[in-house]
């Protein structure tokens, strides 16, 4: 494109595309780059790292999911490898989310590192409540003894409670957000 018609000159043309970021994975470089908030830079690395585990873990049971049910009919089986597919996307779009918004925000209107810093621990709010749901959701036979009674407390709820710290820790980020923007 001339200049004419682009109407940017090509040192402008040149700092757009030193700006953007093309995708996920772009924007967290991007993201912990235009950062000035350390809290924000450590979520970015650490965040960036436990999504990428989270989604390769994920990936590698779906395969063993269609491993096992290759050669059977659909219905049922179908519905699992759907739900595995949708659980990784729950867990980890909201590990990539603070990551994504301080992108966008950067880029767009510019960021605080106050919002910087609020996402980046809504973020490991988010990482703590995973831990959390895996600790509420283990089973009975599998879970080792304890002396501990907050360990023992969790263990001793019913596993479907372990769908609650993620569902408040996925409000908080996303009021967070609402809240600072």
């Amino acid at each position: 494109m001339t200049e004419a018609a682009s109407g940017e000159t090509p040192n402008e043309e040149r700092t757009a595309d030193e700006d953007a970021y093309n995708g996920v994975l772009g924007a967290f470089p991007y993201a912990i780059r235009a950062s000035e908030s350390l809290l924000f830079k450590t979520y970015g690395v650490i965040g960036g790292l436990l999504a990428g585990l989270i989604a390769f873990l994920f990936t590698l049971s779906l395969v063993g999911i269609v491993a096992n049910t290759t050669g059977t009919a659909g219905g049922v089986f179908s519905f699992s490898r759907a739900f595995v597919i949708f659980v990784g996307f729950v867990v980890v779009f909201p590990l990539i989310a603070p990551v994504l918004s301080v992108a966008r925000r950067h880029r767009r209107t510019g960021s605080t590192p106050r919002y910087d810093a609020a996402l980046g621990l809504a973020g490991y709010v988010f990482v703590l409540s995973l831990y959390l749901a895996l600790l509420l959701s283990i089973p009975p036979e599998q879970q080792e003894p304890t002396s501990n009674a907050v360990v023992q407390l969790f263990y001793d709820l019913p596993g479907i409670y372990g769908l609650v710290p993620p569902t408040l820790a996925g409000l908080v980020l996303y009021l967070v957000h609402r809240r600072l923007t």
